[in-house]
């Protein structure tokens, strides 16, 4: 059977983590969630944080439970941070956490040790996956298999040259890497769909496929690598471009629209009508869908998409602790549905 895909999406224990904590006046049994994800600085990360606040708030003047933001800017502090909280030794605690990196595992095994109850958001580890009372994610299959989905009915024939634009080393990109590809060879549905047997992809034509490695999610890496690699002109050539978020397509079209790119190439490459895809809901994006910005590169694209992924996903996995507080069943694979926003559509979809 061939897999259906639905897309989408404490008090300072340490010095330096910023924490968000707003309490609720609950009875002294009460659980308390800490919340615990990236900085809230700027694209799809930072909005996480923005959101988990929202329903941080909500939680609070419900009163049954009272829950706290703690943010960390990297893997280690983020490390740091549960262990302090494990260290404090309370009573009545659970967790909800957006792991930075791979290396949590061992500190969300310390919670798993701990009795201490967690939901895994985003970036799921499989090595504990199976510890959570809920992973809640959005299909990053599908996001691939939206985006190749999309390009094969523009026209895009096996072997065609595609270059994708990964955005770490994680689970997330090897995930939309699969789903990309295993659209293409008929192993993955998009949309209740597969693709047609005379479109379908071999392993010699999946060599056509150039992996950038990570772009650590950095619009400014994109940027540079994009520039570098329009340095051969014969790249120009490439119409196919694959972005697995919103800050690395709006990457691309930055340094199309900058001096970091010989004229004739940038003219070349235009004169091709190339395709981009991101992913996230990235207003900047949006906006180019809106006719808004960049136009009269946007223009010349044979078309440029997103995936929505939104990050007030957050909440539903705040909700599940929650309800698993509550006693209420819990789905321990949550999967956020996302779908394809261009330019005839864009007006429907929230950014941010």
């Amino acid at each position: 059977m061939k897999k259906t895909v639905v897309c989408m999406l404490i008090a300072a224990m340490t010095m330096g983590s910023m924490v968000t904590p707003v309490f609720a006046d609950g009875e002294g049994d009460a659980k308390h969630i800490y919340v615990l994800t990236a900085p809230e600085d700027h694209g799809w990360t930072g909005s996480v944080a923005t959101f988990a606040k929202e329903k941080i708030e909500e939680v609070n003047d419900a009163g049954t439970y009272s829950a706290e933001l703690i943010t960390s800017a990297d893997a280690a502090e983020q490390i740091v941070n549960i262990e302090d909280i494990i260290a404090a030794g309370e009573d009545n605690i659970a967790v909800v956490i957006q792991p930075i990196d791979d290396t949590v595992q061992s500190a969300i095994q310390q919670l798993v040790d701990a009795e201490i109850p967690y939901v895994a958001f985003d970036r799921i580890i499989d090595g504990v996956a199976d510890s959570a009372v809920s992973n809640v994610k959005g299909d990053n299959e599908g996001i691939g298999a939206a985006c190749a989905a999309y390009y094969t009915e523009q026209g895009m024939k096996p072997g065609d040259a595609v270059y994708v634009y990964e955005g770490d080393t994680s689970s997330v990109t090897t995930l939309r890497d699969e789903g990309f590809t295993k659209y293409l060879t008929g192993e993955l549905e998009y949309d209740g769909k597969t693709i047609a047997d005379d479109a379908k992809w071999s392993e010699d034509d999946l060599k056509s496929i150039t992996y950038s490695g990570a772009m650590n999610w950095s619009r400014s890496d994109t940027k540079t690598s994009f520039e570098s690699l329009l340095g051969d002109a014969s790249n120009a050539d490439i119409k196919w471009f694959y972005a697995e978020d919103d800050e690395l397509a709006m990457g691309i079209l930055e340094a199309l629209q900058g001096g970091g790119i010989d004229d004739a190439t940038k003219e070349k490459f235009l004169g091709n009508a190339p395709y981009l895809t991101g992913c996230g809901g990235l207003d900047e994006l949006y906006a180019v869908l809106r006719g808004e910005s960049f136009t009269d590169i946007a223009d010349q694209f044979g078309g440029i998409v997103s995936v929505t992924y939104s990050p007030a996903m957050i909440q539903t996995a705040i909700q599940d602790m929650v309800d698993y507080l509550d006693g209420k069943d819990v789905e321990q694979d949550h999967v956020i549905a996302c779908e394809i926003v261009n330019k005839d559509n864009v007006k429907d979809y929230p950014s941010f």
